[in-house]
């Protein structure tokens, strides 16, 4: 007995806790499912980057669960702020993006060649992504409530801050601005921007790749854009293509160097077949750079094999799909570009990340969201995750709010059918008496009157 009553507590218990969970329940699921596999995965890859700082494996698996904990605090406060107020700090969000950016350009922190970093009262971030947020957010609120009725006022009041923004990002990463400008030509198409208005931006954004390419060239302006370049060059070029006999041993080292990440990545995914070595089990983590980051997901497929790959995959791709059932029914525009935006910043990201890993794709530098290895991206992903679940709960808060009003109308006219029915009766018991208290003449006289005035109302 006592044990079926510790179980009841139990499963009382957390039905109490599932139900404080307003919202798309799916993505609840998903976010705690992606989060739980990244402890495991950063455990199993972080071997080289242990070995790198002098540290252990369980040391850097005890900083991704303070990430893990940091993210989950950034879904709840952002789960918990209304939608009104995103609406409200839309732009200045993006002017603090624009801000952090050019401060970085300034005062940043180079890693790996990239100046991609800003560090704050000793806390290091990524400004870049934060202003994928505030992108989206600003293209949300400006496409609900700004008049575009010509090409003019479309380019200064969309395209001009998000291309600023897009230009910035640049500096530091070349794949990240030219996802990021993917991201918002979706938006824009999906959101219903006229046609002509979107291949008058597409001729603008050709010239304008141009013109960073010639001040790159002339001035050096864009650091990152050379290994970009390079990376496409070595993708697109094949191997009969290259004349390595004519090579000498430094030309043939720095070639295998420029080629080790997606090599051994390869190399990962070959090994890890259709059930995978196991957990744990990885080689490839010890030769791979950057196994816990940018290439967690080849060693995915090295322990769990083609199965691990396409369940991570089909988590994101179910979080995607939840999130277009959201869109669907969002009653506002910026609702619905805020969650489309944010489930497309996230989908698209995976992929990227997963066509590099898979070897589809040149080398981008692209995280796995909520999976791989990050402080910034980490908490910045699990913000983006509270401000949809934000919105799912708005909605459903407004049906519960309709259900509620239409239940309470129901019970309304109910109780007025069965007041008019007592009433009614009522009326008929005292009529009864009336006619019981007079005597046969009276009545009969009564009765003819009665019937002549409801034939006059008839009439």
């Amino acid at each position: 007995m006592a044990e079926k009553e510790i179980n009841s507590q139990q499963e009382s218990t957390q039905k109490d806790v599932v139900s404080r969970l307003h919202g798309d329940k799916v993505i609840w699921v998903i976010f705690f499912l992606l989060s739980l596999i990244s402890i495991a995965l950063i455990y199993s890859s972080s071997s080289s980057l242990a070995h790198m700082k002098g540290s252990t494996n369980f040391a850097i698996l005890m900083k991704q669960i303070r990430f893990v904990v940091l993210g989950v605090a950034a879904l709840f406060i952002c789960y918990k702020i209304p939608p009104r107020w995103y609406r409200t700090v839309s732009l200045f969000a993006l002017l603090l993006a624009i801000a952090l950016l050019v401060l970085t350009l300034v005062a940043g922190v180079k890693t790996n060649d990239a100046q991609r970093w800003l560090s704050i009262g000793g806390i290091q971030f990524q400004p870049a992504e934060f202003a994928k947020i505030a992108i989206v957010l600003y293209l949300a609120r400006a496409l609900e409530i700004m008049k575009i009725d010509t090409f003019k006022s479309f380019l200064l009041k969309i395209i001009a801050p998000i291309g600023v923004c897009i230009v910035l990002i640049l500096v530091g990463s070349v794949s990240s601005a030219i996802y990021m400008a993917l991201i918002c030509f979706i938006i824009l198409f999906i959101a219903g921007v006229k046609f002509s208005y979107l291949m008058k931006t597409i001729g603008l954004g050709a010239a304008a790749v141009t013109l960073l390419i010639l001040l790159h060239v002339t001035f050096g302006l864009f650091p990152r854009m050379d290994t970009a370049l390079e990376r496409i060059k070595r993708f697109t070029q094949s191997e009969e293509s290259i004349d390595t006999e004519k090579m000498d041993k430094r030309a043939l080292q720095r070639l295998a160097d420029e080629t080790l990440q997606a090599d051994m990545a390869e190399i990962a995914v070959h090994e890890g077949g259709i059930l995978g070595k196991g957990p744990g089990k990885s080689t490839q983590r010890y030769v791979l750079p950057h196994p816990y980051s940018d290439y967690i997901y080849s060693i995915i497929l090295e322990e769990y094999g083609m199965w691990g790959g396409m369940l991570v995959l089909m988590l994101y791709v179910w979080f995607f799909y939840r999130c277009v059932l959201i869109v669907k029914e969002c009653r506002t525009v910026f609702a619905a570009i805020t969650v489309g935006g944010l489930g497309a910043v996230i989908m698209v990201q995976a992929m990227l990340h997963i066509l590099v890993n898979v070897g589809i794709f040149p080398v981008t530098g692209h995280t796995l969201p909520l999976i791989s290895l990050g402080g910034t991206s980490f908490i910045i992903i699990s913000a983006a995750f509270g401000i949809i679940l934000s919105i799912s709960r708005t909605k459903e808060d407004a049906q519960a709010l309709l259900d509620e009003k239409e239940r309470e109308e129901k019970e309304q006219r109910r109780l007025e059918r069965k007041r008019q029915q007592e009433k009614d009766a009522q009326d008929a018991m005292q009529e009864q008496a009336k006619q019981d208290a007079m005597s046969q003449e009276e009545r009969d006289a009564y009765l003819r009157q009665r019937y002549a005035d409801q034939l006059n109302a008839e009439e």
